[in-house]
C-alpha cells in the first residue's frame, strides 16, 4: 500500500479495503471517506483497532500507530483497552478540571447570592483564573501555580481583587475536596503570600444633628415614589439597598409588621402609608434578610427603639445617645 495507491483508490457502491501484510488497512466508504484500521487477534478473537482518518493521519503516521499497537500485543496487552482507558482519563480530566468544578460550585451557590455578587464572582473567575487554571485537573494544581494567578492580578494594581479571587479559588478547592475530586486546598499554603490589603470604609455621617438633617432632606426629596419609599425604609431596616430592591412580597407579614425576620417598626409601616401604596406598585417585591426565629422579641424592641430615635433626630428633638461608653 502506497500514498499513490491511496490517492488513486476508486470509490464504488460498496466499501473497499487497501491493506498490508501487518494488519493495517484503509477502509474506503462509498461517500469517499477513508479510515485507518488495524486487524489483529487477542485472546483468540479477531478485533479491529481504529487508527484515525485519512488524510488527517498520513500513511506514515498510521504505520507508526500500528507498530505501537503491535508492541502492546507482544506484551499481552489489548490496544483497544488502552485506547478506552486513555479516552476515559481524558474525559475525567475535563470533568474534574478547575473550570468544570468551579462552574458546578457556582451553579449550586449563586442562586443564594445577590445579583451583583454573582456577577463579580463569575467575572473574576472568567477573566483572572480560567485562562491559566481552567483546563488543569483540580487535584493537580499546586500552590505556586495558584500564587502565579493571584500575583498576576496584584501586578496590575488590583490587590483587593487578588485577595478576593484567592478566596473564591479556596472555596472552589474546598468544594472539590468535599465532593472527592481533590485531596486538599492549596490556597491554605498561600496565607501571607500577598501583601495585606486595608479596606477603605465609605464616608458616613455619625453626628446626630447631621443625621437629623439628612432625614429631613429625605422627607423633602421629590423623586419617584419607589425611590422616596426606599430612602425612608433603608435607615430603619439595616439592609443594603440591593436587599430592599430585590425584596419579595411573600416574605412580608403585614398583620405582624414583619419582613421575614426583619421586624418592621410602626413608623416604617405607617409613614406615608408606604406599605399600602407599595402593594399597588407592580413588580416591587420584598426579600427575607435575617434569621426569622432567633431573638424575635428583642429584635422588635431594638428596631422600634432605633426608629423612635431616628424620628426624634428628624424632628429636631433633644438627642440622647443610645450607646454610652463604659465608665
Amino acid at each position: 500500500m502506497t500514498d499513490t495507491a491511496i490517492r488513486n483508490a476508486k470509490v464504488g457502491d460498496k466499501q473497499r479495503k487497501l491493506g498490508d501484510k501487518r494488519g493495517l488497512f484503509l477502509l474506503i466508504h462509498p461517500n469517499g471517506s477513508k479510515y485507518w484500521r488495524m486487524k489483529y487477534r487477542y485472546a483468540r478473537k479477531e478485533k479491529v483497532l481504529s487508527l484515525g482518518v485519512y488524510p488527517d493521519v498520513s500513511l506514515k503516521d498510521a504505520r507508526e500507530r500500528r507498530d505501537e499497537a503491535r508492541k502492546l500485543l507482544s506484551n499481552d496487552v489489548d490496544p483497544n483497552n488502552i485506547k478506552k482507558q486513555t479516552k476515559q482519563l481524558a474525559r475525567e480530566a475535563i470533568e474534574n478540571s478547575f473550570e468544570s468544578i468551579a462552574r458546578e460550585w457556582f451553579g449550586k451557590h449563586s442562586p443564594n447570592w445577590s445579583g451583583e455578587h454573582s456577577k463579580r464572582v463569575f467575572r473574576s473567575l472568567e477573566k483572572d483564573v480560567y485562562p491559566w487554571l481552567g483546563d488543569k485537573p483540580i487535584a493537580e494544581i499546586t500552590p505556586p501555580e495558584l500564587l502565579a494567578v493571584v500575583c498576576r492580578i496584584e501586578e496590575r494594581g488590583a490587590l483587593e481583587t487578588a485577595h478576593r479571587v484567592l478566596g473564591y479559588c479556596g472555596t472552589v478547592f474546598r468544594y472539590a475536596v468535599a465532593t472527592k475530586r481533590a485531596e486538599r486546598d492549596p490556597s491554605g499554603d498561600l496565607k501571607g503570600a500577598l501583601p495585606p490589603y486595608k479596606s477603605k470604609l465609605f464616608a458616613s455621617i455619625t453626628d446626630p444633628k447631621e443625621i437629623g438633617q439628612l432625614l429631613r432632606a429625605l422627607q423633602s426629596y421629590k423623586g419617584t415614589f419607589l425611590t422616596r419609599s426606599a430612602l425612608k425604609l433603608v435607615p430603619m431596616l439595616f439592609v443594603r439597598p440591593g436587599e430592599l430592591r430585590k425584596a419579595e412580597w411573600n416574605d412580608v407579614y403585614f398583620d405582624k409588621c414583619e419582613w421575614a425576620s426583619t421586624i418592621l417598626n410602626e413608623q416604617g409601616w405607617d409613614d406615608d402609608a408606604i406599605e399600602r401604596q407599595l402593594a399597588h406598585v407592580e413588580g416591587n417585591r420584598v426579600r427575607a434578610a435575617y434569621n426569622y426565629a432567633q431573638y424575635l422579641d428583642e429584635r422588635r424592641k431594638m428596631m422600634q427603639h432605633w426608629t423612635d430615635y431616628l424620628q426624634s433626630l428628624e424632628e429636631g428633638a433633644s438627642v440622647v445617645p443610645i450607646f454610652r461608653k463604659a465608665t
